[in-house]
């Protein structure tokens, strides 16, 4: 597991390549908008039909990313269903693997804007978490410090071998992180987006998901092939 390893607000923290973060002192992984339900959710609502098998991909990430760091505490950043009701449906079979990954766990459910009241499930509900010097939320504030927080799925938009594509990235600079999607199925926001490009300060980095989390500058390195920065591995 190749991780990018960086410090927010004096807290050591890994941005894995599966898209999850990790504070090893903290012993705690936190994922943001795991959008569990969303084949579900399309389907009730009449929109396009994608193959159900979203839930079982996500949730087989998420057994991996807690298997590799052993973690006690789970944060996730809201929009972990893709709506209520996508919770209430949530088959027998998936709800039994979900909660054999929490037991023996503290689990945080922050709220999202697709899931804003408690799922039904076991956990701590809150609207953020304040935990040593960060706070977890779902949406990013102007102005925070020692910040982590989703919802806006960030993606680096490059050109590798004549071919554009879109990868998951974690946004970071000196005062927050911005998590990727960790749900299959999941669009994204474009990194030069006016709204991302608002909340990061200079000298801001998108690092990308994937085989290892790979370190770019946010704005310099778009359109070009990615480089690892120094110290983007470890």
């Amino acid at each position: 597991m190749t991780a990018h390893h960086f410090t927010l607000s004096g807290a050591p923290l890994a941005a894995l390549p599966s898209g999850a973060l990790h504070w090893p002192a903290a012993g705690l992984l936190a994922v943001s908008d795991l959008h569990l339900g969303k084949s579900e959710r399309l389907a009730r609502r009449g929109g396009t039909l994608l193959p159900p098998y979203d839930t079982a991909e996500t949730l087989a990430r998420l057994e991996s990313a807690i298997a590799a760091t052993d973690a006690r505490t789970v944060v996730c950043l809201g929009d972990s269903f893709d709506d209520d009701a996508a919770a209430r449906a949530l088959p027998q079979g998936a709800e039994d693997r979900l909660l054999r990954l929490m037991a023996g766990r503290r689990w945080i459910w922050i709220a999202g804007n697709h899931d804003p009241g408690p799922a039904g499930l076991p956990g701590t509900h809150l609207v953020e978490l304040a935990q040593g010097p960060l706070t977890f939320r779902h949406i990013a504030e102007p102005g925070a410090r020692g910040e982590v927080s989703g919802h806006y799925h960030p993606k680096a938009r490059l050109t590798l071998g004549g071919r554009r594509i879109a990868r998951p990235c974690f946004l970071l600079d000196a005062a927050r992180v911005i998590l990727p999607a960790f749900g299959a199925y999941t669009g994204g926001l474009p990194t030069d987006a006016p709204v991302l490009d608002g909340l990061m300060g200079p000298g801001a980095l998108a690092v990308l998901t994937g085989p290892r989390a790979t370190a770019l500058p946010m704005r310099a390195g778009q359109g070009r092939a990615p480089r690892p920065l120094a110290g983007s591995g470890g």
